[in-house]
């Protein structure tokens, strides 16, 4: 598995609506994609202007492969991208104490 969190931050209050409908629309042709094992965009309360992406796919080369997909190219890159400003870590969850470490 390969998990990647987004953090989004919309610095102008005028481009937050545009960004969650955006975000919205993009999470169906996200879930569609081959790899795709879930996909999850988060809006804060406490800080409307910001936004958390959670995804999670089969590999790296499935994520990778996203870039090229409708979701990135139609939506993500024209709209999305010149309102915000982001942090992309790929990251990997954090096991409970009594789990077993893998990986």
């Amino acid at each position: 598995m390969f998990d990647l969190i987004v953090i989004i931050r919309v610095p102008e209050s005028t481009n937050i609506a545009p960004v969650a409908d955006a975000l919205s629309r993009m999470r169906p042709l996200c879930l569609a994609e081959d790899g795709c094992v879930s996909w999850e965009a988060y809006h804060s309360h406490e800080e409307p202007g910001r936004f958390v992406l959670v995804e999670r796919w089969a590999s790296r080369a499935h994520w990778e492969a996203h870039d090229a997909g409708d979701a990135i190219q139609k939506i993500y890159i024209p709209e999305i991208m010149p309102r915000i400003e982001r942090e992309v870590h790929p990251s990997m969850r954090v096991p409970s104490k009594h789990e077993a470490v893998t990986g």
